[in-house]
């Protein structure tokens, strides 16, 4: 099946009208014609059916036909990632983490952090592309990169850790992750995160988890803590 996203559309819509971009696509690449059928996802968990009326290489319209909300997935996973000093590897752990079932994605700026800049639009179509390529009808969010202090200070909701690479009494994530909850997990940059932030932390009832025995960089250890949540979750 191939998913095409468009966020702005919602139930009782009855038709839909692509971009020059996904009309091209449609019509050109696909090499789809009136009478064919198209899913498409606005992301918030709706999957339509729609059959095109006008297969326009500019201007594809298709006729909504049906609309399903998906299942969700019982638990939630919220990982706030530091930037890395290449952004291809951020790029790549965006993507896996999407395909992998991921909620939501807070970029983060830490004392040891190389990245201060980000480019969201970037992200959002990565985040997208690999939402299609999945399958998946619920598009993660994307929050606005803010400092550490800044996300530690909101209100947080179920499970928290931070996982560091400090030699201090740590816990293996698996060996406390709970079933059906809300899950907020920390990564580092490729400095680690600070002993002061460490400790900012756990004063504000973070959990300190390691993700194995050996040292990981920051995307790969993002895709194992979104790895072990889905996994420890379909046991």
């Amino acid at each position: 099946m191939q998913l095409f996203y468009n966020q702005d559309l919602s139930q009782g819509d009855s038709e839909i009208r692509f971009s020059k971009e996904e009309s091209r696509h449609i019509v050109k690449v696909l090499r789809k014609s009136v009478g064919d059928t198209l899913h498409i996802t606005n992301g918030k968990g709706y999957l339509f059916t729609a059959e095109i009326s006008l297969s326009d290489i500019k201007n594809c319209i298709a006729l909504i036909q049906s609309c399903e909300l998906q299942p969700k997935r019982e638990y939630t996973l919220h990982l706030a990632v530091a930037p890395t000093k290449m952004n291809d590897r951020y790029e790549w752990f965006l993507e896996k983490a999407t395909e992998i079932g991921i909620d939501s994605i807070t970029p983060v700026f830490c004392d040891n952090s190389e990245r201060r800049v980000i480019k969201p639009e970037r992200f959002e179509k990565i985040i997208q592309s690999a939402m299609k390529q999945s399958l998946s009808c619920y598009a993660p969010i994307l929050h606005d990169a803010i400092s550490f202090k800044e996300f530690i200070a909101k209100n947080f909701k179920g499970q928290r850790f931070i996982a560091h690479c400090e030699d201090t009494d740590r816990t293996a994530l698996k060996h406390v992750l709970k079933t059906n909850e809300h899950v907020t997990i920390l990564i580092g940059p490729e400095g680690d995160f600070s002993t002061n932030e460490i400790e900012f932390a756990l004063q504000n009832k973070f959990t300190p988890v390691a993700l194995g025995s050996t040292r990981l960089r920051t995307e790969t250890a993002a895709i194992v803590a979104c790895h072990s949540v889905a996994f420890y979750n379909e046991l």
